[in-house]
């Protein structure tokens, strides 16, 4: 079997996801990071993110002698062929990426990674960090490759042992062959190149994505003006292979501790080279805008207005992560609707399976998060849907129905069935589809026609 020694600097979900998973792998795997409880932790194979499989993972690796977790990092380093730098790459000033913290571990790793190493940084970074971090080593005999991360929180495991592809970019052939050959057993598409094409591929990747979710979200208003329903047009379009069904779900706008950063760097990347990105501006600009149409759909439903007024209103929110399946509130657009919710007078009760009611973070200090959903709704003006969570297709709709002091449900996510929701008595008002008022009973969605109702019946629209 194919064994190398691999050092992973970095233990968060790319980090300790890549340790475990090429541990897997037959590889001999030591993983360091400089948080000490952490270290601590994941040797005992406690996992603190919400990653499906990793701990498991990290346990048949640790009992297989395959995988251990350090904080020193030069002692990662010994003896390893392959070095991955997993590291934090923030949002800096203007949107260009921080590589404080990589280039940080890059000076004090240079006097102590062994002769012919190769050190492969799995970060998103702007291109040309290859080249420059070569320079700072200053070391001719250890070679710097960029295998970009195609990872999503909270499925990291499953995507690392089946990836659509596996990138590899360096200057020198040799080194880049080695790193590809620690994904062998894989059986996945092997890109190698350079290392410049290797970083814009991550970027490329990750700003098409965000502009298709803007692109969708455009549709789906479009879809409301022009009384078309948007799961058909998705549907009609996702068939063509051309298109693909991924990534055609309107929502309350993307997020998430990629696209908002890639997007503004890849920005940033562009400018330095005097090209004008406009198609990407573009695209973020219409998931600014995106979120408030959210909250200005709110106020139609509520108010019959999308100017209406939400001072002192209660509202009930399900959902606050920036996706199902995680409990990262990073740039998560459920909060940045909430915010502007917030801002408009509005009072919010929120529940969102991941994050307790206890939970602290400076996103949560202007609303109040409880741990039962029949709580958030009782006497809510209305329901928002603003995370994916399946668990909320289970709820007992009749109840929370009858626990809120106005029956409205906004679904900015299209994630119930309005069927469901209208027979428990609550107005149904999605993302690109008509309002549907209680009671309807209309199994096929694109059977609804409620002509210019905006679903309280008795309020004329102002707008």
């Amino acid at each position: 079997m194919f064994t190398r020694r691999v050092a992973v600097i970095g233990a968060g979900y790319v980090g300790a996801s890549t340790a475990a998973c090429l541990a897997s792998l037959g590889h001999l795997v030591t993983c360091a990071d400089i948080n000490e409880d952490k270290v601590a932790r994941l040797n005992r194979a406690e996992v603190s993110i919400n990653e499906p499989g990793l701990s498991g993972l990290i346990a048949e690796g640790l009992a297989a002698g395959r995988l251990r977790f350090v904080v020193d990092a030069g002692v990662a380093v010994h003896s390893a062929d392959v070095v991955y730098l997993c590291l934090p790459t923030p949002m800096g000033t203007g949107g260009v990426a921080d590589l404080t913290v990589l280039e940080s571990v890059l000076l004090g790793l240079r006097e102590v990674l062994p002769a012919n190493c190769i050190v492969a940084i799995k970060s998103t970074v702007p291109v040309g960090t290859a080249a420059r971090s070569r320079d700072l080593l200053g070391r001719a005999d250890v070679a710097v490759v960029s295998n970009p991360e195609f990872l999503r929180e909270g499925s990291a495991v499953h995507d690392v042992l089946n990836p659509d592809r596996i990138v590899v970019g360096s200057d020198q052939q040799d080194a880049a062959e080695r790193v590809g050959a620690l994904y062998t057993r894989l059986g996945a598409p092997t890109v190698l190149t350079d290392a410049a094409s290797a970083e814009l591929i991550k970027y490329a990747a990750n700003c098409f994505l965000a502009t298709k979710l803007s692109y969708v979200n455009a549709i789906a208003e479009l879809c409301e003006r022009l009384g078309a329903d948007v799961r058909d047009v998705t549907e009609g379009m996702g068939y063509d292979r051309r298109i693909g069904q991924a990534f055609l779900s309107p929502g309350p706008g993307w997020g998430g501790s990629c696209l908002p950063k890639d997007s503004h760097a890849l920005l940033q990347i562009a400018d330095g080279v005097d090209f004008e990105f406009r198609l990407l501006r573009a695209a973020i600009d219409t998931n600014t805008r995106q979120f408030r149409r959210i909250t200005n759909k709110i106020r139609l439903a509520l108010t019959g207005c999308r100017q209406g007024s939400l001072r002192d209103v209660r509202l009930c929110l399900f959902g606050l992560t920036f996706k199902a399946g995680t409990d990262d509130l990073r740039d998560s657009p459920a909060l940045a609707v909430a915010t502007q919710l917030r801002q408009a007078g509005a009072v919010l009760v929120a529940h969102d399976p991941a994050i307790r009611s206890d939970a602290t973070h400076p996103a949560l200090a202007d609303l109040t998060t409880v741990d039962d959903p029949m709580i958030a709704a009782k006497g809510a003006e209305a329901v928002v849907v603003l995370t994916d969570w399946p668990q909320f297709r289970g709820l007992d709709w009749t109840s929370l129905a009858d626990a809120l002091h106005r029956p409205i449900m906004v679904d900015t996510r299209n994630l119930l069935d309005p069927d469901t929701i209208t027979r428990a008595g609550l107005h149904y008002h999605g993302l690109g589809t008509r309002p549907v008022p209680p009671g309807t009973g209309v199994s096929e969605h694109s059977a609804v026609s409620t002509g210019p109702h905006h679903g309280l019946g008795t309020v004329t629209p102002c707008c």
